[in-house]
């Protein structure tokens, strides 16, 4: 087994991508995701995103598997946060960027972080060695040109705790909210699994959507116009906005995934009357949706529970998927029934100091989201029974 960098999609090209990753699904190993992303100016010069990815092959050259690294001259767009770790490099006179990330840009969802033929799914431990392989490679990439760190972020918990057997790698946990279909044949039937006050708010929530005059479509990529992509394009900048910030993607970058990823592409907009109003952008596989970017150019009660969440959901069920991801952070999703999961990075800390200092961090912090997660967990609404 032999890997080479490449700081381009475009260098590896698309067969031999496809050849690396076989029947992977996932939408977030795709190559026409990150050929988006680099060539509407979402990756690259002015970015803070500088692609670097290791093609793994076997000895005859026969591609094998695809790690997607990043080069960040700062920490936007991750999802699990280490500013107070930059921080203290600088206030001790060292400098902690560049570092690399082993992750999908932009998007905080588990899963695979080496996409290979071998393991499509990335739910096996068969193939965990071949991170452990890989992460010597990255190790000595990084000693090379004196970077601080790498990160790998978001990976299965299986891995994690593989990888973090060894002193050289921290192990980080953080909490998400997620969805899960125990079988469930329509919304009446996930909601009648609920605790009666609590059905009957979920069910509130719902009916507020028409009491407003409002109604939802949801499309898929291949239903999309150029008109509704615009549209979902204002939204989503719109909740950049009202933080007095500016969303990390481009209008070109959504409008040529649904020419290129239709198929892995869920569109949920918002009416009142003819108008759109609202919109939510999601990705699924054959396994699980997820949730990434929303917005709205009205506020209207309850409306992005239900863009969100409930229509996502609703999606799930009739397509049969097992999992929705709708992204991080959120308590609010706990009462319409997202389960308090955990999120697994690792950390390779150059300096030593350093390294023993955010090993303690990463410890203590532990303690905490363990109780975070248990004390979440136990305002479900789902019935004792269930």
């Amino acid at each position: 087994m032999k890997a080479q960098w490449f700081a381009s999609v475009a260098d590896i090209g698309y067969e031999r991508w496809q050849e690396a990753i076989g029947e992977t699904s996932y939408p977030f190993a795709q190559y026409a995701f990150y050929q988006a992303l680099e060539e509407h100016g979402c990756l690259g010069d002015g970015t803070g995103w500088y692609p670097e990815y290791l093609l793994v092959m076997e000895d005859d050259d026969a591609p094998l598997a695809i790690a997607p690294t990043f080069l960040k001259t700062h920490s936007h767009g991750e999802f699990v946060f280490d500013w107070s770790w930059a921080e203290a490099y600088e206030r001790y006179g060292y400098h902690y960027y560049p570092k690399r990330i082993w992750a999908v840009p932009y998007s905080p969802v588990t899963g695979p972080r080496l996409f290979t033929h071998l393991d499509p799914t990335g739910n096996t431990e068969e193939y965990a060695a071949i991170y452990a392989a890989l992460a010597p490679v990255l190790t000595q990439a990084n000693q090379e040109r004196q970077f601080s760190s790498w990160h790998l972020l978001f990976c299965r918990e299986h891995l994690a705790k593989h990888l973090s057997q060894s002193d050289d790698y921290l192990h980080r946990i953080s909490c998400q909210f997620h969805w899960f279909n125990k079988g469930y044949q329509s919304m009446e039937d996930y909601f009648s699994h609920f605790s009666s006050r609590k059905r009957k708010s979920a069910r509130k929530e719902r009916d507020k959507i028409a009491q407003q005059g409002l109604h939802l479509v949801r499309k898929l990529g291949s239903e999309l116009t150029p008109e509704d992509v615009q549209f979902f394009y204002i939204c989503y900048q719109s909740t950049y906005a009202k933080r007095g910030q500016t969303g990390y993607l481009s209008e070109a970058f959504f409008q040529q995934l649904v020419k290129s990823m239709a198929e892995q592409i869920l569109l949920v907009l918002a009416y009142k009357g003819d108008q759109p109003v609202g919109a939510s952008w999601c990705f699924f596989d054959d396994h699980s949706l997820y949730g990434r970017y929303w917005g709205c150019i009205e506020e209207f009660d309850c409306l992005h529970f239900e863009a969100c969440y409930y229509q996502g959901i609703e999606f799930c069920i009739e397509k049969g998927l097992q999992h929705f991801d709708p992204g991080t952070q959120g308590e609010h999703k706990i009462a319409r029934g997202f389960e308090p999961v955990f999120s697994h990075s690792i950390h390779y800390i150059e300096n030593p100091g350093f390294r023993d200092a955010i090993g303690n961090f990463c410890k203590e912090e532990a303690e905490a989201v363990r109780g975070y997660h248990q004390d979440t967990h136990e305002l479900l609404p789902f019935k004792q029974s269930f």
